[in-house]
């Protein structure tokens, strides 16, 4: 049992690699979306987002503001009279101030709650802008995948082109030796040969080209031998557009609905405490010449009416720019229409095409299989024969292709309506 067990883990940890290279298409977006410069970016609006909101509310804390200033005036206020036997100092022509002044708001009429509420929507639409951004590179992804897939394909046929070949090869020379076929008819077969390993060494560079971009994408080293998994044909559970543009498209609308509900706080009163503290000559007494200190305490209410004045051209812009976002989400439901119903009749005519490869790659079979007997006999040349094979690896070609082609429009039907 001992033994036994150390067997399963030997060929588990023997075929581990390969089987961890089989990468399916979700692994691969995942993979290629984790590497993405771009991924940074989610932090970053998170981090702003934050810095922005803290910024605002710190509008409630005391606002502390320190000034001074030294000044000379050509006059000063005088009695205008003369009071007997007193003599009155008036405040100095030269003057100095040094003052500390505290204010606190106590209410802002709502100003700092929509400012951060609309830092908040705004980081919003930037996430989902982002999300539509990385949702584009699922699609290079998919192509990159698909088009491995097919380059795949085409090398299995090429391979076994090259094994009909090997046999062609094979019979043409015991028909030489039979003396039912001469030394051009074998040389017609290695150029054959020849030229589908031609075709076969531009078919992997292709391959290892594309390899490598993918590579790239998920942050792997170039060269490396990588593995894909065929999806499933799976058609999209239904119809319903779950595409990342329309959250952008609601993030940007709730946007503009903060906006406008924050435009009431433009108008409101504001309400405040503050405190003043100086030392300076002249002090509160002005009618005395002399350096002190002193303190002014109170309450401050305002009210600036001049935003009503453009209150109604400011609600009239956000309603345009809310038409203007409706008409970009109405636009993009419509070309999303028209490339889902593409999708589905690309899918549906490969469909149909396919119905006929297995017939057609028997028939084509069973033709080649009579050319080889024709040829023995010597009722056929070599040169039939090369292009009933030809014939017959086009057919199995086609079948391949449309099964690739096929998984490549279901999921890029899958796509278009967000999945």
């Amino acid at each position: 049992m001992k033994r036994y067990g150390l067997s399963v883990l030997f060929l588990f940890a023997l075929f581990l690699p390969v089987l961890h290279a089989q990468l399916t298409l979700y692994e691969c977006r995942q993979q290629a979306r984790d590497n993405y410069p771009l991924i940074r970016r989610y932090g970053l609006i998170e981090k702003a987002a934050q810095y922005s909101v803290a910024n605002a509310a710190k509008a409630y804390l005391p606002q502390v503001s320190l000034s001074a200033k030294a000044s000379y005036q050509s006059d000063v206020t005088r009695l205008p009279f003369e009071l007997p036997g007193i003599d009155v100092d008036f405040m100095p022509k030269d003057q100095y101030q040094v003052m500390i002044q505290v204010q606190q708001s106590v209410w802002d009429g709502g100003e700092t709650k929509w400012r951060k509420q609309q830092v908040r929507a705004g980081a919003e639409v930037d996430r989902e802008k982002l999300n539509v951004d990385m949702y584009a590179l699922d699609e290079r992804v998919n192509q990159l995948f698909f088009g491995i897939l097919l380059l795949d394909e085409q090398l299995e046929q090429n391979r076994l082109l090259l094994d009909d070949l090997d046999r062609t090869h094979r019979t043409v020379s015991i028909c030489i030796d039979n003396g039912t076929a001469n030394r051009s008819d074998l040389d017609e077969v290695a150029v054959e040969q020849l030229s589908i390993r031609q075709q076969q060494v531009s078919l992997e560079a292709s391959r290892r080209a594309y390899a490598d971009m993918l590579l790239l994408y998920l942050g792997r080293k170039p060269e490396e031998e990588i593995k894909l998994q065929k999806p499933l044909a799976e058609e999209p559970s239904d119809w319903q557009n779950r595409r990342p543009e329309l959250r952008w498209y609601d993030a940007q609308s709730a946007l503009l609905g903060v906006q406008d509900a924050s435009l009431a706080a433009g108008f409101m009163p504001r309400l405040g405490v503050f405190m003043q503290g100086a030392y300076g000559n002249p002090g509160l007494n002005m009618l005395q010449d002399k350096f002190k200190s002193y303190f002014v305490a109170g309450v401050s209410l305002s009210w600036n009416l001049g935003r009503l004045y453009t209150l109604k051209n400011d609600r009239r812009l956000i309603e345009n720019n809310r038409l203007m976002l409706e008409t970009g989400r109405q636009t993009f439901l419509f070309n999303t229409s028209l490339e889902v119903t593409r999708q589905e009749a690309d899918v549906n005519a490969l469909r149909r095409q396919m119905a006929d490869d297995d017939e057609i790659i028997r028939l084509r079979t069973r033709i080649r299989q009579a050319s080889e007997a024709k040829l023995q006999n010597g009722a056929y040349t070599v040169n039939d024969l090369l292009r009933d094979i030809t014939e017959e690896n086009l057919a199995r070609r086609q079948k391949a292709l449309h099964e690739v082609q096929l998984l490549m429009k279901l999921y890029d039907w899958k796509h278009a309506v967000g999945e």
